[in-house]
């Protein structure tokens, strides 16, 4: 991938146009606040970047799905005053994000001075990515900076349309990182290579689970999708979640690999030995281990067993390079929780041993988050729905856009 970082250009006293991620969780309720700063503080090292070069920076982000109007509960107000507590030099809020007020307080912006934008999709022309809006936008920048890998999958006005009239352009730091982690993963990985895939649908990871089978050594199945897979070999799953059109997809994956493992033994698709079964959906509910093709009829599987659990970490102990994405079951009922659990650990200790491990999508984030294990990771990916993209092999809009 051939684009500069913000570490390439010159930003003094220019009007640079960041495009951040702040699409953060907020309470239900107003005065509304904050409940995770995650994405925030990934942002924090390029806006301090920025600012510390003499930048005139203007910070720009969708939040929530407001569908094109002004809504209160979607108002970028909670993000100033948050970022207001947190920085040491001058930030203001404008109420809208163009228009000539917004040109004004840009033109009085002074170098190492901030203004945060409201809402970019409060105009329904961002999301449609309209050409007029996105000039509309350019108009406000010498410099545009994309540090939204969570967005990069989509083709908006202030992801790609923008590029088109702004000719100096750039990556921040969190998009950079985001984009040498998966990249490298899937070009130059260390070997063995091993991914996980966890979920509960086969039909949202199918294109992940493909791309992958063409580069890892080994994908190891883990969550609702287990049983899917189980059910194309013909084994008993009970009332265990299943895509039925999608058990003939499953039984193709199973019998025509697209390759051999490295070992040469054809071991390059790992489904679970063993699985956690419930008689319901709820924590308290009775619940039992027992071995695949032997869960009883009226019975669920919830989480991947004992035996499982420790094939899968014997796999992730013999690898150099592992990613993950999806948790092993209902991770959010703590008696279901084991089996993800137990790969963030075994994550955790394969990093510290000099493995690279980069983690991808919404509840394997939050699974690590719960187990106080993100920064015991080598790549924690902000973009949920760019990362599986990204992993499935597509070109994501807002990276080509950055492309010389």
């Amino acid at each position: 991938m051939n684009y500069k970082t913000i570490d390439d250009i010159d930003v003094t006293n220019k009007r640079v146009f960041l495009r951040a991620d702040f699409n953060v969780p907020l309470t239900k309720e107003a005065p509304y606040t904050i409940t995770d700063d995650t994405r925030i503080r990934a942002a924090a090292p390029t806006i301090r970047a920025l600012l510390k070069r003499g930048a005139r920076l203007i910070v720009a982000s969708h939040l929530g799905r407001p569908k094109g109007k002004f809504e209160e509960k979607y108002s970028l107000k909670p993000i100033f005053q948050h970022l207001k507590e947190k920085m040491t030099t001058p930030i203001f809020f404008t109420k809208d994000c163009i228009g000539p007020e917004v040109e004004a307080q840009v033109s009085a912006l002074k170098s190492g001075e901030t203004l945060l934008l409201e809402n970019l999709r409060f105009h329904p022309e961002e999301e449609k990515n309209d050409p007029a809006f996105a000039q509309a936008l350019a108009k406000l920048a010498d410099v545009y900076v994309d540090d939204a890998f969570g967005a990069a999958h989509r083709a908006h006005a202030s992801i790609e349309g923008i590029t088109h009239f702004v000719s100096v352009k750039a990556a921040g730091y969190l998009m950079d990182k985001e984009l040498k982690y998966l990249g490298g993963v899937l070009t130059n990985p260390a070997h063995p290579f091993i991914a996980i895939i966890g979920g509960a649908k086969i039909s949202g990871k199918i294109d992940v689970i493909q791309n992958l089978l063409q580069k890892a050594d080994k994908v190891l199945v883990g969550g609702g999708m287990t049983y899917t897979f189980l059910k194309a070999q013909g084994k008993e799953i009970g009332k265990s979640l299943v895509e039925d059109d999608k058990v003939e997809l499953a039984k193709s994956l199973l019998n025509n690999p697209p390759r051999l493992s490295k070992a040469g033994d054809g071991g390059w698709l790992v489904l679970p030995v063993d699985t956690m079964v419930a008689k319901e959906f709820n924590n308290d509910a009775e619940h039992r281990a027992v071995n695949v093709g032997q869960i009883p009829n009226d019975w669920m599987g919830m989480d991947i067993g004992p035996e499982t659990i420790k094939l899968f970490t014997q796999e992730i102990a013999n690898s150099k390079t592992i990613v993950w994405n999806g948790p092993m079951g209902v991770f959010e009922m703590p008696n279901y929780a084991t089996g993800t659990l137990a790969i963030a650990e075994a994550m955790a200790r394969a990093t510290a041993t000099g493995a690279t491990t980069v983690v991808g999508g919404g509840d394997s984030v939050a699974a690590l988050e719960q187990a106080h294990l993100a920064d015991k990771m080598s790549h924690v990916s902000t973009g949920g729905g760019a990362s599986l993209e990204f992993l499935e092999g597509k070109v994501l809009p807002g990276v080509k856009a950055l492309e010389e």
